[in-house]
């Protein structure tokens, strides 16, 4: 009984060894560069023809908290930390997806785009440049600004999600 402790603790303590001789992983599949410890995820600035004033906030603080949550990297405002994230909102937009027998609209959808430049100091073959586009459709008898907040939230954890995928877990 003693004896089968052991051969358990030797397993895990090597399985968790060999994980952490890869690089630094977190259990969301997050992974970073040995010895990463900083971020800077600059403010990602609204340039949508169509602008909503809270959206580039939103963006830039949820970004900078699953970084901080899903890594452990600190962010600090400077352009030498490890990992440098710019972007800008280039779409903001409002499109009709289906309409009705009598040429009204019955679903219209919002989307929104954001570019993306990712640097990392350490591995400079991971650096990206990308645009990331999210939707999310509602009834077009409603107006926009009757559902733009809980659409807004909706694709701003989305696109957070698509833009940190592609940083950290390299999907």
């Amino acid at each position: 009984m003693m004896k089968s402790k052991y051969v358990i603790l030797f397993i895990l303590t090597g399985f968790f060894n060999l994980l952490n001789s890869c690089g630094v992983y977190s259990f969301s599949g997050a992974s970073v560069d040995p010895g990463a410890k900083t971020v800077n995820v600059h403010y990602i600035e609204n340039k949508a023809p169509y602008n909503n004033p809270t959206l580039s906030q939103k963006l830039t603080d949820g970004l900078k908290q699953k970084i901080a949550s899903s890594t452990g990297l600190t962010q600090i405002n400077s352009d030498e930390a490890d990992y440098v994230i710019t972007g800008d909102i280039t779409g903001y937009s409002v499109s009709t997806v289906a309409a009705t027998n009598v040429e009204q609209a019955a679903t219209a959808r919002l989307t929104i785009t954001v570019n993306i430049n990712f640097k990392s100091k350490i591995s400079p073959k991971n650096n990206f440049t990308q645009s990331f586009s999210r939707s999310a459709d509602f009834d077009a008898s409603k107006s926009l600004d009757a559902v733009q907040n809980t659409l807004v939230d909706e694709i701003d954890k989305q696109l957070i999600d698509d833009i940190f995928n592609r940083a950290f877990v390299n999907w």
